[in-house]
């Protein structure tokens, strides 16, 4: 393999029903930082049936170049139609890096696609960079330039891996939704539009696709949300979240919840933070009885500012938080709602 040969940063634009999922302008964002520092170009590979239209808002958000697989046998996802369509873009234009986000689509095409370009596959990355590798230099081992270091909690969220593909291309990995900042959009802007198709021949490969059902759910989506007041096991019970479902009322804010809140069936999955679940950025994060293990605390430590309140002086959650009250959250969490109301009844 002549890795010369591999230049750019692609990013897999996944979209659903002709919707760009917001997944995938979280990776342009975090594509035009990683190929800003190899001085290459970001393309973004928008795989589908009808979904042309899509291109201007892909460039909006970050993209040089779109290349665009369309083609009937791609109108819903399939793995086998998608794994050919995103493998054959792969081995015709080149890429450095290809970003895949860590959706339920992209879970399973990542792995599908890496395994037939031949190349290595980082899942659920947290932390992507351009740094040297081995990071530290090794006396008698080369140290590589330039490479993606591509960071994931592993051992169950106990430890953090940085792991590189120093003699593979492209370097290829799947990121967790949230935790890359999409740009701010630039209006007008165009991007280079390629058309490609490989071909699709169905075999007996291809499932076929007797219905779709869609869910409908009122649950909200806690990633959009300004505001969260997340619940752990300290709370108690599922009737106990009468109090965390008051605060958020006083505050216009959302409740979520920990792994433990849904392993006990007193919340949806929907509501889950933490490596398991959702990572969410939102610009205040109560954690109400969550103690902070490192599983949860993957997937907010970036809010804004942290509030967390607990009766272990010693929770690791105080580690993470900017404020923090000791204390029994049955008598605080009221009292923080009666001052809140208060303040916003003058």
């Amino acid at each position: 393999m002549n890795l010369e040969e591999y230049k750019g940063v692609f990013v897999f634009a996944q979209q659903v029903d002709n919707e760009i999922s917001s997944i995938a302008f979280e990776l342009l964002g975090k594509a035009k930082e990683l190929a800003g520092k190899l001085d290459t170009q970001v393309t973004a590979v928008l795989i589908g049936s009808g979904v042309k239209g899509l291109t201007d808002q892909l460039a909006e958000y970050g993209a040089d170049r779109v290349i665009v697989v369309d083609d009937p046998e791609l109108k819903d996802y399939r793995t086998e139609p998608y794994a050919h369509a995103l493998a054959s873009v792969i081995n015709e234009y080149k890429p450095e890096i290809m970003l895949v986000g860590a959706t339920a689509i992209g879970r399973d095409l990542g792995p599908r696609v890496s395994a037939r370009v031949k190349t290595g596959l980082t899942a659920d990355c947290t932390v992507l960079e351009i740094g040297d590798f081995p990071i530290n230099a090794i006396p008698g081992k080369e140290q590589k330039h330039n490479q993606l270091l591509m960071t994931r909690p592993a051992f169950g969220g106990n430890t953090i891996a940085t792991i590189a593909c120093p003699d593979n291309r492209p370097q290829m990995a799947t990121v967790r939704a949230g935790v890359m900042q999409k740009i701010d959009p630039i209006k007008g802007a165009k991007a280079e539009v390629i058309e490609y198709n490989p071909g699709f021949v169905p075999d007996n490969k291809y499932v076929e696709i007797l219905d779709i059902v869609k869910e409908v759910t009122d649950v909200v989506d806690i990633m959009d949300a300004k505001i969260l007041v997340s619940g752990g096991r300290g709370v108690g019970s599922a009737e106990n979240f009468k109090l965390l479902d008051d605060l958020a009322e006083a505050l216009g804010g959302t409740v979520s919840c920990s792994r433990a809140v849904v392993d006990n069936g007193w919340k949806p999955k929907e509501l889950q933070v933490g490596q398991t679940g959702k990572t969410v950025r939102p610009q205040v994060y109560f954690a109400i009885g969550i103690s902070g293990a490192i599983q949860h605390t993957a997937g907010m430590e970036e809010s804004d500012i942290i509030i967390a309140i607990n009766k272990d002086e010693t929770a690791p959650i105080f580690d993470v938080a900017d404020y923090g009250i000791v204390g029994d959250l049955n008598k605080i969490v009221p009292l923080l709602t009666e001052k809140i109301k208060e303040a916003t009844q003058k």
